[in-house]
């Protein structure tokens, strides 16, 4: 695929470690060029050219860490709505502040994103 075609991924990144391992999936995935890793700041933040990307029509994979979908009602601003939504306390990843992600249940939920975004 070229960088173009592979899918939008966007994700909470908030103070939370479950905030923290959404972000975390989601660098994998660009790094690992599973797809491309954009903005969701911007694109809350209405910066035109973020915008514009999140509305080109390629396929989004959107990451929240908990139940509030901050990635998912960004998007929503601008009648995005991604192919893929997950809600990373779905994965039994909880939310808790002040600590960072625990690193096994980073690997569990990034496979368990991968194995259904390719189902």
């Amino acid at each position: 695929m070229t960088k173009t075609t592979i899918p939008l991924v966007y994700s909470c990144s908030g103070c939370s470690s479950a905030a923290q391992t959404a972000n975390m999936i989601s660098i994998r995935m660009d790094r690992q060029k599973v797809a491309e890793m954009s903005c969701i700041a911007g694109v809350g933040g209405d910066v035109k050219p973020l915008v514009k990307t999140a509305k080109s029509g390629r396929d989004i994979i959107a990451i929240d860490g908990c139940p509030l979908a901050c990635c998912k009602h960004s998007l929503a601003r601008h009648n995005v709505e991604p192919k893929h939504h997950f809600l990373l306390h779905e994965f039994d990843v909880p939310k808790k502040k002040g600590e960072d992600p625990d690193p096994e249940l980073f690997e569990k939920a990034y496979y368990l994103v991968i194995d259904q975004i390719n189902s």
